[in-house]
C-alpha cells in the first residue's frame, strides 16, 4: 500500500546504504575537495534526516490511521539497515568497538528470529517496550557522537550495549511467555 508513512520508509532504506558509503569512503570525499570534517557533517546529516523519519513515518501511520502490513513489514527492516549499517559502518572506520557492535548486532539478529518464529506460529507479536525504544534512543544519540566524533560518544555506546542486552533479555522472556500461554 502507497502511502506516506511507507514512503518515508522507503525513503530511510535508500538513505541507509547512502550513510554507510559516506562513512566508509572517507577518502573519495578528500580527494574531491571536500575537507575531512565535511564527512562527518554530511554522514550525520543523513542520519538525521533518517532518524527524523522514523519517527514521523510511525506517528503518521498512528495519527492518520495509515497502517498497513506492509508497513509493519518494512518499518523494522528500515530500523534495522539503518542503525545496523551505521554501526557496521563505525567499526570499519575505526569510530566504534568492534565488541561492542557484534553484541549489538548478535542481539537484533536474535530477536528479528523471534519474532519470525512467533509469526510463524500466530504468536501476537510483542510490540516494542519501554526498555526497547530507550535502547533505540539511546543507540541513536551514540551513532550521532560517534559520526560527528563529538565527546561521549563512545560511553553511549557502551550504553546502548547494556540496554541492548537489557531489552533483548526482557523481550526473550516475554516470548517464552507468550510460547507457554499458548501451550
Amino acid at each position: 500500500m502507497l502511502n506516506l508513512p511507507n514512503i518515508l520508509t522507503s525513503f530511510r532504506i535508500l538513505l541507509a546504504p547512502l550513510l554507510v558509503f559516506i562513512l566508509t569512503n572517507e577518502g573519495f570525499f578528500i580527494n574531491h575537495g571536500f575537507d575531512k570534517s565535511w564527512v562527518a557533517y554530511f554522514g550525520g546529516l543523513i542520519f538525521l534526516i533518517a532518524s527524523v523519519t522514523d519517527f514521523f513515518d510511525g506517528f503518521i501511520a498512528r495519527e492518520w490511521n495509515q497502517n498497513s502490513s506492509l508497513g509493519e513489514i518494512l518499518d523494522p527492516l528500515a530500523d534495522k539497515m539503518l542503525v545496523m549499517g551505521a554501526f557496521l559502518a563505525l567499526m570499519i572506520n575505526g569510530s566504534a568497538s568492534i565488541w561492542a557492535i557484534y553484541i549489538i548486532l548478535i542481539r537484533e539478529l536474535f530477536i528479528s528470529g523471534l519474532r519470525i518464529n512467533a509469526i510463524s506460529e500466530n504468536i501476537n507479536i510483542i510490540s516494542a517496550s519501554l526498555s526497547g525504544k530507550i535502547k533505540t534512543v539511546v543507540q541513536m544519540f551514540a551513532i550521532g557522537f560517534l559520526i560527528m566524533n563529538w565527546q561521549y560518544g563512545t560511553e553511549l555506546l557502551y550504553l546502548a550495549v547494556l540496554l541492548t542486552v537489557w531489552s533483548g533479555a526482557e523481550y526473550t522472556i516475554l516470548y517464552i511467555q507468550k510460547v507457554r500461554i499458548k501451550k
